[in-house]
């Protein structure tokens, strides 16, 4: 038998006075969500285009599953219900917003203005939308790659927003690890969940800047397996099949059901 297909709502050209030009959103619903009460954590993903349809994807026919991933893993017990919200880029307009610094080649820049998008247009929209938990531990911002960067930029200097971060393969070279310097004026530390992960065949500079990320994160205080979890995944790409593999784990781990937490297990 076949299971049902993910719940999802779509928000097309959902329009920012901040940023051009208008994004679609993609809505995933949990399993019951029409039926319950209680509000709910959510987690904001970049790149949405990726995450649930195989026909909006970047390759079409490679998107992560995220639907079909986070509707096992709540029918297990093995994740809490949760609403995802993935956040469509733009193209070109993607690699200008989602980096912290300006590169004279490269463009760039326009992580805050994303930020305030996110926090003062977009997450007030979701609010008012749907049954969501509104406070920052139940709050998750995330993506791969460049969406990955943005996403710790944001989530370092808006902890009091969102309070999980899902970083995969993340773009730490930008503007000369510029990323780092930020993690390490975390002061005082930001009550922040993080995932961190990368394939090690994403290339020798790609897995040498994420234990980088991770050394300079356990410098600011976070504690591997308690507030950070960081992962190397033998063989994986830097791809929508390699996140889509592992993206299970990550939400399993941001968002554990209850049942799931182990005594004395951080936050």
């Amino acid at each position: 038998m076949t299971a049902p297909a993910p719940t999802l709502r779509r928000h097309p050209r959902f329009a920012s006075s901040i940023l051009t030009p208008d994004r679609d959103l993609v809505v995933y619903l949990p399993p019951g969500y029409e039926d319950g009460a209680q509000p709910l954590p959510v987690l904001y993903m970049q790149d949405g285009q990726n995450l649930f349809d195989p026909e909006t994807a970047h390759i079409k026919g490679q998107h992560w599953r995220l639907g079909e991933t986070a509707d096992t893993l709540i029918g297990a017990g093995l994740l809490a219900p949760l609403i995802i919200v993935g956040v469509g880029n733009t193209g070109h307009s993607r690699i200008h917003e989602y980096t912290p610094t300006s590169d004279a080649r490269l463009g760039g820049g326009q992580a805050d203005d994303y930020g305030r998008f996110l926090i003062e247009e977009l997450k007030p929209f979701i609010d008012r939308t749907y049954r969501t938990c509104s406070g920052p531990d139940a709050t998750g911002l995330g993506g791969s790659s460049l969406g990955a960067l943005v996403s710790l930029h944001i989530g370092l200097a808006r902890p009091d927003v969102f309070g999980r971060l899902a970083v995969m393969s993340p773009s730490v070279w930008w503007d000369g690890r510029v990323i780092l310097k930020t993690v390490r004026a975390a002061r005082p530390k930001p009550s922040l969940r993080i995932w961190v992960d990368m394939g090690t065949a994403e290339g020798r500079r790609g897995l040498d800047d994420a234990r980088l990320l991770k050394a300079a994160l356990v410098g600011a205080g976070w504690k591997p397996n308690q507030d950070l979890h960081y992962a190397e995944y033998p063989g994986a790409t830097h791809s929508e099949a390699a996140w889509a593999d592992r993206a299970g784990t990550m939400l399993e781990w941001l968002f554990e059901a209850p049942s799931q937490r182990s005594p004395g297990a951080g936050s």
